[in-house]
């Protein structure tokens, strides 16, 4: 409607410009017209100068340079009509006469132009308005059509990617591989009575490579691929989410053998009727079509669907059962090896210095996705650059690791002499309990710099990637989370708000160990509330009574209180310590690992720095 209103605009203004020259036109001063009569008794009079001959037109110029028309008569020449006039024959020769013959070419152009122009303009304007229309109803055909792409169409702008620019994921890999092998070769696995799968589904969280996996197969695989997003196919109006699942499927199976990849599944995929993110009779149709196209009663044994989504926990169960997705592939945080060598991936076209030592940036970064350490590479030669650097330097690669964890050093915020002392005494109390707990984690690094949100923060060095956690060590974690809460209290008798993040996660910690991990006195039992019953359509109620839940609320402030006279016990005895350590840090603002360890007695004669891990916990106060 916009761009038909302009258009209109345009037009009007057209037509008033051209109306506007022709009322320039019309008001120009016509020449005089005069008889045959009149003509001879100029001429006697010896006024006329000139006279131009055009067919039976006469252009008269007389001696003050005035001008005037004629005709004369048709049947006799110009001389002899004169004559008869009564024009004197001396007369006549004092007379300029010139003959021309008569050229209408650009008085008929100007006619039609006049007429033609206007037509013209109301048949452009008329012409716009119906290829809007067509366009507006061609959308409306369209409404219905799949939304999806065809990987390696021409005009693909995306490079194309394999199995081997996928670092990690061996397992998840070999699983699709298998795929696009039954797809390039299928008699091999048909002769052994083999059924090529219908589905594959990729579960794991965000940003350890899903997308990037199924791009690679799109790679790999020498068939059409098809991708799409699931909420492509959710819109207001019912029936279009079913007709477009309809649409992509009827296009895979005229490119058939085809691959379809649909990406965060969960979005058409929710369990029907259960109330998660609301009842949608829409959605729910458009899952019933996808079902059936699926694994329906007729049934395609070309067309492959690969999912992608990191909430396989609100799936439906008839599309996770055999037949529908009959595989699934679990994609997991990447381990140390792993890490590096995604790091050597996307370190490709960065000029790093020829001592960089990546396996220690991998070290120090477990728990972190391939998306995390794609960004922390990209971060690095963004410092670099900053620095003015023709290289990546193995500090920038450092640096970059906490600046993804924390955010930019906030320079600009300086804290107070009491702000800064209260962080210096609460960081140090995290780093004290860490130190003496058992089985926690040694500390990387303590800092009173502000980043991002945090006015201090304390990096822990984990010794090796872990996979499973006991309840000591959880126990120690939450002590560790309320060093920094004991340490404020027992030096200035008062607690800040400085401890609130760290209440929080001692808080989740203790509830996990009572509802989820079986560790409390209610022995071995999982009060979660997001079990598969509830999936499958039970209430909206917790899975167990009040009384239940009154006796979960008393063992989680077990564990809390339990927790906080660990760290506080533990700070009350290295008081001293705390006091030394928290004196220096106000100091330097930055106490490496070798330095702390120094302080509080482990490292007794100075050693060379070695390359120390870090982990995502942070303690930032």
């Amino acid at each position: 409607m916009k761009n038909l209103f302009k258009n209109f605009i345009v037009v009007i203004f057209g037509l008033f410009i051209l109306s506007a020259l022709f009322s320039l036109v019309s008001q120009n001063k016509a020449p005089e017209e005069l008889s045959l009569t009149q003509l001879v008794e100029e001429m006697n009079q010896e006024k006329v100068k000139q006279i131009i001959v055009e067919e039976n037109n006469l252009k008269i110029t007389f001696s003050d340079d005035k001008q005037a028309l004629a005709r004369k008569e048709t049947e006799a020449s110009l001389s002899q009509t004169l004559f008869n006039y009564g024009l004197a024959k001396e007369k006549l020769e004092k007379v300029e006469i010139i003959v021309k013959s008569e050229n209408n070419a650009i008085l008929i152009i100007g006619q039609v132009l006049s007429i033609a122009v206007p037509i013209l303009m109301l048949v452009f304007f008329f012409w716009i308005i119906s290829k809007q229309t067509k366009m507006g109803a061609t959308q409306a055909f369209d409404f219905t059509k799949a939304k999806a792409k065809l990987f390696g169409a021409e005009g693909h702008s995306e490079e194309k990617i394999t199995f081997k620019d996928v670092a990690g994921l061996k397992e998840a890999k070999e699983e699709l591989k298998e795929v696009v092998d039954f797809l390039k070769n299928p008699k091999k696995f048909l002769a052994m009575g083999a059924k090529i799968p219908r589905g594959v589904l990729l579960l794991g969280p965000s940003g350890v490579g899903k997308t990037l996996l199924a791009r690679a197969v799109a790679g790999e695989s020498n068939v059409p691929f098809f991708h799409a997003s699931g909420s492509s196919f959710v819109e207001l109006f019912v029936g279009v989410g079913s007709a477009r699942i309809r649409d992509l499927f009827a296009l895979a199976k005229k490119n058939v053998p085809s691959i379809v990849f649909i990406d965060e599944l969960d979005a058409i995929g929710k369990s029907r009727g259960t109330g998660i993110g609301g009842s949608h009779d829409e959605r729910e149709q458009t899952l019933n079509q996808l079902l059936v196209e699926m694994d329906g009663f007729e049934r395609n044994t070309n067309v492959i669907v690969i999912g992608a989504t990191n909430r396989n926990d609100v799936l439906d169960s008839a599309l996770l059962r055999p037949g529908r997705f009959d595989r699934r592939v679990v994609l997991d945080l990447p381990d140390i090896n792993d890490r590096e060598e995604i790091l050597k991936i996307h370190c490709i076209g960065k000029p790093l210095v020829p001592n960089a030592n990546l396996r220690e940036v991998a070290e120090r970064t477990p728990g972190f996705s391939g998306a995390d350490i794609a960004n922390i590479a990209n971060e690095a030669a963004i410092l670099a650059a900053r620095k003015n650097r023709t290289q990546v330097f193995q500090e920038d690669l450092l640096e970059s690791i906490e600046k993804v964890l924390l955010g930019p050093e906030r320079k600009s915020h300086i804290l107070s002499k009491r702000e800064k002392e209260i962080t210096a005494f609460h960081e140090v109390g995290h780093a004290l309990v860490s130190a003496f707990s058992p089985g926690a984690e040694p500390i990387r690094k303590i800092s009173i710099i502000a980043r991002g949100m945090a006015a201090g923060y304390t990096l822990k060095v984990p010794s090796e990637d872990k996979k499973i956690r006991s309840k000591t060590e959880f126990l120690s974690e939450i002590a560790i989370c309320l060093g920094g809460y004991c340490a404020e209290k027992i030096k200035f008798g008062e607690i800040t708000t400085g401890a609130s993040n760290d209440l929080e996660k001692a808080s989740l910690l203790a509830r996990k160990l009572v509802k989820e991990y079986g560790m409390s006195s209610l022995g071995p039992v999982s009060f979660n509330e997001n079990n598969a019953s509830f999936l499958e359509g039970g209430s909206l109620q917790n899975p167990y009574s009040e009384q239940t839940a009154v006796i979960i609320d008393k063992e989680v402030s077990k564990f809390i209180e339990q927790a906080r006279k660990t760290a506080e016990k533990i700070i009350r005895q290295q008081k001293k310590l705390m006091e030394k350590i928290a004196r220096v840090l106000i100091d330097k603002e930055i106490i490496e690992r070798e330095t702390f360890e120094e302080l509080i007695g482990l490292n007794k004669a100075p050693k060379k720095k070695k390359a120390a891990s870090l982990k995502v916990k942070v303690r930032a106060i």
